[in-house]
């Protein structure tokens, strides 16, 4: 397909309703990154998403868009409940993929003669790496209870505070989840993953606050500059991979039953209402609460590791949650369409939630502020910290980017760091880094990634978020 783009203003294109495709696409891009999503099937694939049964307005991309499975990761795509489908290859393999990240009350400072002593300790204590197994060794029982409760489980069983479900994307736990639909295998992965980080573009990062651009929203997200973070980046591990692999066989196998007339068999996808959308939707719940526990037990870990490396009391260290995002979703969210409200079923793949101050779902909190949105970059690149706005509910159903996105492959990249030691190079650069695998520094060196503070300037100029604060990594540990 030869996708044309019109140009809008500086950071919107359309792609117009072409063919098969029930609505139009909407790419939200500068000039010099639309260059780079030029050179893939992304397009292709945003137009594709626009020929789905019961999809709204528009087929959305966000600046960090590239090809993904079916959907393009940085796709967004809301559902009519009753006509619409629910699609694997829209949430994506890693089901709740999300980030946390977390304030200290340490300054850079003082912690910089420590910083390879904290990612030496951490990589110790965090298991990391593909297959990788943590601590905790559930039964199918207690498995279930994780499915269903989420990361309110993680804290009635010691790690954390009751307070961190207020500063978690709906408070750590999606209604309906049913663990009954969940295969054995789904059910085996999922046994001795749990506190555990992964592998890829996976992280944990030790952070300074190096800008503040809006200091009024900094200082209610206790931020401020030169302040100590930490930044996780992980998901649902191989039992939300599996589950995604799981309903996509599943539905691969109904789509002619269904009627469906797919232009690529990766946007398998059930109707909504059907017992198998349902299903799918119940086991993917499953997935997300997994993963929201999962990082609720990662920051455990991370500040038992920082007061024990730096014998310190919790106090001293004052390590609190700003907020946990997701970015491989399905939701049942109310929008206004056309000056009508409709529940919906919005897709959001590499792509956050960015609701503005006043929204009836954020928590008290963040009703003044607006939802803190986490765009992380990824080792050598910065992060940034952004604030949901009204722009995003009026353009893109309340959503935003969700990293840099990439540009290289993983093959590609490999190639590119031929004969570098990227460890070293970090290091350079005052980026101390540790990682399971010979691979991965490799397949995820910045080179790999647009420039993210080239997404972000796209976001905050499109009003989908505004930029409150800038985050320089000090240290690193990888799968």
């Amino acid at each position: 397909m030869n996708i044309q783009l019109q140009k809008l203003d500086e950071n919107r294109w359309l792609i117009p309703k072409k063919g098969n495709m029930r609505v139009p696409g909407l790419i939200f891009s500068s000039h010099e990154l639309v260059k780079e999503v030029q050179q893939d099937q992304s397009l292709v694939q945003v137009a594709n998403v626009a020929t789905l049964p019961g999809i709204v307005k528009y087929s959305l991309a966000m600046p960090d868009i590239h090809w993904g499975y079916g959907f393009p990761i940085g796709g967004v795509a809301a559902f009519h409940m009753e006509e619409g489908i629910v699609s694997p290859g829209g949430v994506g393999y890693d089901i709740n993929c999300g980030c946390r990240l977390m304030t200290t009350s340490l300054k850079a400072d003082e912690i910089r003669p420590y910083i390879k002593e904290l990612i030496s300790a951490l990589f110790k204590n965090i298991p990391a790496g593909v297959g990788s197994k943590g601590t905790l060794h559930l039964s199918q029982k207690t498995e279930a209870k994780v499915a269903r409760q989420g990361a309110a489980w993680a804290i009635k069983n010691g790690f954390g505070q009751p307070e961190d479900l207020e500063r978690t994307e709906d408070y750590g736990a999606m209604e309906g989840a049913d663990p009954s639909v969940l295969s054995d295998r789904a059910i085996k992965r999922g046994l001795d993953q749990l506190g555990t980080l992964g592998s890829g573009n996976h992280f944990l990062e030790i952070e300074v606050v190096d800008a503040v651009y809006d200091h009024k929203t900094a200082k209610s997200f206790n931020l401020f500059e030169g302040q100590i973070t930490v930044f996780i980046h992980s998901g649902s591990r191989g039992f939300g991979h599996q589950i995604c692999d799981d309903f996509l066989k599943e539905m691969g196998k109904q789509v002619s039953l269904e009627g469906f007339q797919l232009p690529d068999r990766q946007l398998a996808c059930a109707h909504l209402k059907s017992d198998l959308g349902r299903r799918y939707l119940a086991a993917m719940a499953c997935a997300a609460n997994y993963a929201w526990a999962n990082r609720q037990i990662l920051m455990h870990l991370t500040r038992e590791t920082f007061i024990t490396s730096l014998s310190i009391s919790p106090n001293e260290l004052g390590m609190e949650l700003l907020y946990d995002v997701c970015h491989n979703i399905a939701k049942k969210e109310l929008h206004k369409i056309d000056g009508h409200e409709l529940l919906l079923c919005v897709h959001r793949k590499g792509a956050t939630r960015s609701l503005p101050p006043e929204h009836p779902i954020l928590p008290r909190i963040y009703r003044h502020s607006g939802q803190p949105v986490l765009i992380p970059g990824d080792m050598g690149t910065y992060s940034y910290v952004l604030a949901g706005t009204q722009g995003a509910l009026n353009q893109s159903f309340g959503s935003c980017c969700h990293g840099a996105g990439r540009v290289l492959s993983r093959t590609k990249a490999i190639k590119m760091a031929k004969g570098r030691a990227i460890h070293r190079e970090l290091e350079d650069k005052g980026i101390f880094v540790l990682s399971r695998g010979k691979r991965t520094l490799k397949e995820e060196m910045p080179e790999a990634y647009k420039d993210v503070s080239q997404v972000v300037e796209v976001v905050h100029k499109a009003g989908l978020a505004k930029k409150v604060a800038r985050l320089r990594p000090l240290g690193v540990i990888k799968g």
